[in-house]
């Protein structure tokens, strides 16, 4: 066991009162019921097909809003269409992402088919972004591996060494703003900050590269083996494209915009946000080498209920720990499973009621840097 390692500094959670989960993958395997791992690829493609029918009703229903004659009224219908045509839309970000796990079918083509087909309909290249996940999935709360939601040091952050940090632990003023900057901030990483990792790696761990990218099939980030899947997701995403020049050459830019760019920006907000809030919280930890391991970097997710959004989400937030025990089971199966699990993890569950726009701010405003050191750190602010 890697806690017999004498070297290893617990401090901070000894301070927080954080116990170390033990759990093995077989006995969190074990709780949970055979038939939630099996996936049904006609049960996945009804959820396909589910929300394509919702996004073409709403479609449908959005080319009657420029014959009312009062522009208040096509205003709010607008806005009412952006916003509802972002959460359904989202869902099928949803079960893409859900391809690129295997957990929509068990048969690879078919995963590997209906995920390219639907992350280009949503402007992600599907293969490129399957392989970076993956990585995520297997380094989770890793320091040293995690390639995306990593927190910054404190030295990455400006402050002094804890010895000399006169305001210790926090709240330190260099991260003092007025809530106006603040909601900026949030509102340009909610709408931009997808586009801006998959295109620029931003927030990604940093690779000795001048371009890493997702849309760059020579990135250290892949593989020889790896280049033609994302040549392959440059071309599907390209292919989206031209549909969309397509349409704005044939209706005018201001059509697509209305139909489906705004949409789009909606889809990035409610992707950001939940993975944002599923990984980042106060009381989440990092491991370092000296302590982490897979499934206590699983555990290092926070579920979230959203409401009446986690059917059309296919429940990716309120079952999100489950999902990184076992990325393979189908979403179907995944509220069942979460109930044993919580049931058998006890007090190492993590889920948090705080209403979302409560927490997001709580996060942002207390997450902002972990310790140089110590092999289990907690956000500091």
């Amino acid at each position: 066991m890697v806690e017999s390692n004498t070297n290893i500094k617990k401090n901070e959670a000894i301070e927080r009162k954080f116990e170390i989960p033990n759990f093995t993958i077989k006995e969190l395997r074990d709780a949970v019921p055979k038939h939630c791992f099996e996936r049904d690829t006609l049960r996945s493609m009804y959820f396909v097909a589910h929300d394509f029918t919702l996004i073409s009703i709403l479609f449908y229903l959005a080319t009657f809003i420029n014959t009312f004659q009062w522009l208040p009224v096509r205003m709010v219908m607008w806005v009412a269409y952006w916003i509802c045509q972002g959460v359904v839309c989202t869902g099928v970000w949803v079960l893409a992402h859900e391809c690129g796990h295997g957990s929509f079918s068990s048969n690879k083509n078919v995963n590997n088919i209906m995920g390219l087909i639907m992350h280009s309909f949503l402007l992600v290249p599907y293969h490129s972004w399957r392989i970076s996940h993956s990585q995520h999935h297997k380094n989770t709360g890793s320091m040293e591996k995690e390639v995306v939601f990593i927190p910054l040091t404190r030295k990455q952050s400006g402050l002094p060494s804890k010895s000399e940090d006169t305001e210790g632990d926090g709240p330190h003023s260099i991260f003092e703003e007025s809530p106006i900057l603040i909601m900026l901030d949030i509102v340009k990483v909610m709408l931009l900050g997808w586009p801006a990792y998959i295109l620029v790696n931003a927030t990604g761990r940093a690779y000795p590269e001048k371009w890493t990218s997702h849309f760059n099939p020579f990135s250290l980030q892949y593989t020889k083996n790896q280049f033609w899947d994302v040549v392959l997701s440059v071309v599907g995403v390209s292919v989206t494209i031209s549909f969309l020049v397509y349409f704005s050459n044939l209706y005018g830019s201001a059509t697509v915009i209305n139909y489906y760019v705004i949409p789009y920006l909606f889809v990035n907000f409610w992707l950001v946000l939940i993975t944002y809030l599923q990984h980042t919280d106060p009381k989440l930890p990092h491991y370092r080498e000296g302590l982490w391991n897979f499934q206590r970097g699983a555990l290092l997710a926070v579920d979230r209920s959203y409401g009446i959004l986690n059917y059309f989400h296919h429940n990716i937030a309120d079952t999100h720990v489950v999902h990184h025990l076992f990325s393979t089971m189908p979403h179907y199966h995944a509220k069942e499973a979460t109930e044993h699990i919580k049931k058998h993890l006890g007090k190492h569950y993590i889920s948090d009621n705080t209403p979302i726009a409560r927490a997001l701010w709580r996060s942002w405003i207390k997450c902002r840097f972990v310790e140089d050191e110590g092999d289990i750190v907690f956000f500091k602010y």
